[in-house]
């Protein structure tokens, strides 16, 4: 039987490569635990890696290259939003497209499967949270200047506010910018409780040590969707304090699902793996996804991608859900401490 190749779209360069070795890492050990499982219709698996880059040309140009030289059955792709309706033009429906990080959320194109959890999903809990345990009423906003913060602030901005708090000042930054000066006289002007953060892989690494050299730290609570272990690793022990995120995915909780992936994920690459986290384990998702939608409807064609939209196909992976009938497998939200470079879950939602 004729293998089938599955392209894993993931940036090697760029802020978000620093989620590379990790997405490539679990979407691997998902092919492997498909293919152990008798492979997909029959077939075994193959994960072909295409360099999405950063901005949408490139991500574009890789993919129809997945599709047209690679010949792939669908293309996993775990890249920032900006690129995602360039990925979708170059694919024109040929293969199923499974978009898997979470991001800014009102993705209706027929032709992507986008499985993330959504910004305002995630802050939803935790604002409110903020405000009932650390006392916080002043939200300061920063991001990168693209669809996924500038999507998420105005999400922020209402849910601040509709919990009887206020925002005190919001940036967008261009990729890049090195002198993080200015933003910082802005936020000791303001005097908020908590900056609340939508910066992209490196991008929140170098401006969180940039602000704990400024010795903000010491005055602010930050906060964020956008950060997992990987992140926090990167900004390293001594740069986190007062540093809150909510994820659906915390790779140190115990619960079976993910002691499962944890396990499997650790026997196949060894002590030295890179770090399991929310960004690069949402690629496994997307794997064992597009796996399970042709095991559903025992086909691969884009109109049965499409009827696995409307049916709302029931997706059991490694992020816990809601066990409440009413939730329909809601992921639970999960509000975690920065602890060295660890994350100490505080909540769940």
């Amino acid at each position: 039987m004729s293998e089938l190749k599955i392209g894993l779209l993931i940036p090697l360069s760029g802020p978000a490569g620093i989620w590379a070795p990790s997405s490539e890492a679990c979407a691997l050990l998902a092919a492997a635990e498909i293919n152990a499982a008798g492979g997909i219709l029959d077939r075994p698996v193959r994960i072909i890696i295409g360099n999405a880059g950063f901005g949408g040309s490139q991500a574009a140009e890789e993919a129809a290259s997945l599709v047209e030289l690679e010949g792939v059955s669908a293309v996993v792709g775990m890249h920032p939003s900006d690129a995602r309706a360039s990925v979708i033009s170059a694919i024109r429906g040929r293969v199923p497209y499974v978009y898997t990080p979470q991001y800014e959320g009102g993705e209706n194109d027929l032709d992507v499967l986008a499985i993330g959890e959504t910004a305002d999903e995630l802050m939803q809990p935790a604002i409110p949270w903020l405000i009932g345990n650390r006392n916080a009423r002043r939200f300061f906003l920063v991001g990168n200047d693209y669809i996924w913060p500038e999507v998420a602030h105005r999400a922020a901005r209402r849910i601040i506010r509709s919990s009887g708090a206020e925002v005190v000042g919001d940036v967008l930054l261009p990729f890049g910018l090195t002198d993080h000066s200015r933003t910082f006289d802005m936020i000791r002007k303001a005097k908020p409780d908590v900056v609340l953060m939508y910066l992209l892989g490196q991008e929140a690494v170098d401006f969180n040590r940039a602000f704990c050299e400024a010795g903000l730290d010491r005055h602010h609570i930050r906060y964020s969707t956008a950060t997992d272990e990987t992140v926090i690793y990167g900004i390293g022990p001594d740069n986190l304090d007062n540093f809150y995120v909510s994820s659906c995915y915390l790779a140190n909780l115990s619960y079976r699902e993910n002691d499962s992936f944890l396990e499997n994920y650790r026997t196949s690459f060894g002590t030295y793996a890179p770090m399991p986290n929310a960004f690069g384990e949402s690629c496994y998702e997307g794997v064992h996804y597009f796996a399970q939608m042709a095991a559903s409807y025992g086909s691969l064609a884009m109109t049965d991608v499409r009827r696995s939209r409307s049916d709302r196909m029931g997706f059991r992976g490694r992020r816990r859900t809601s066990r409440r009938v009413s939730d329909c497998g809601r992921k639970l939200i999960h509000i975690a401490r920065a602890d060295g470079v660890d994350l100490e879950h505080l909540a769940t939602f």
